[in-house]
């Protein structure tokens, strides 16, 4: 028996063969990793129509217009169509809101007739609508006293129904002082700049005070730099002397708006 052992223990050991097909078992996990993943993308390219339908009707519900058709075939849905259709829907409601602005205007272009039409008659006040808004031109012989900044109370009265037109819009106003172009020099107004800008910023106050919102104000003096006919008479020279009152439009307003 010893010497069977023995011989055991000096035979060599068999060496164990390489396997070559390994990779296989790699090979095939990839495989069926690869078929997965084009499964997944496969299912997420799919249209769901239900769901697709579900999301058109959310859409309009939350924007009480429909954007797509509910019945819209999905084959014929592209981006073309799509961006037509919301083009047409921005211009029409861009369009709507340019009537109501017009309609909004011409409203008060009425209403300010109406009110001024005993100055308008006198040649004292002119009320017009440009491309900036509705301008009103007040002669200062309507608001105030040669030399003077302080309304008075016939024009204050004018003013403050002026002001209940204008107080419930929401658009800006400017109002600017003129005056022409003979100096001024007193200690309360040292030259036609300050007399201009006091004028101005009185009928600014007394806006306020009737209810019109500050921050749709401004108030500015221009002294003799804009005038309406050249100061070479004395008549023209009384039409330079005014303070003039723009509401602007909308556009106008966003374009002053902007940086």
């Amino acid at each position: 028996m010893k010497g069977i052992y023995s011989e055991m223990a000096r035979r060599p050991k068999r060496a164990d063969r390489e396997n070559h097909d390994r990779w296989l078992i790699s090979y095939a996990d990839f495989i069926t990793l690869l078929f997965a993943f084009f499964v997944v993308m496969y299912a997420i390219s799919s249209v769901n129509e239900g769901k697709y339908r579900v999301f058109s009707s959310s859409l309009n519900s939350a924007f009480s217009r429909t954007l797509i058709p509910a019945d819209a075939d999905l084959q014929s849905l592209d981006q073309d169509s799509v961006l037509r259709s919301l083009l047409d829907k921005r211009n029409a409601r861009l369009a709507k809101q340019q009537q109501k602005q017009q309609e909004y205007l011409q409203s008060l272009l009425d209403n300010l007739d109406r009110i001024l039409a005993p100055l308008v008659s006198k040649g004292q006040v002119s009320v017009v609508q440009s491309g900036r808004g509705i301008v009103l031109d007040l002669n200062v012989r309507a608001l105030f006293h040669e030399g003077d900044a302080t309304l008075q109370d016939k024009a204050a009265k004018t003013l403050s129904e002026v002001a209940a037109v204008l107080k419930p819009g929401n658009l800006a106003i400017q109002v600017e002082g003129h005056t022409d172009n003979v100096p001024i020099s007193t200690t309360q107004f040292p030259s036609n700049w300050e007399l201009s800008s006091a004028r101005a910023s009185s009928v600014v106050r007394l806006f306020i005070r009737e209810g019109v919102d500050g921050k749709r104000l401004t108030a500015a003096g221009v002294a003799d730099n804009q005038p309406l006919v050249p100061n070479d008479t004395p008549e023209n020279r009384a039409k330079n002397r005014r303070v003039t009152v723009t509401i602007l439009t909308p556009q106008v307003q966003q374009e002053q708006d902007r940086p």
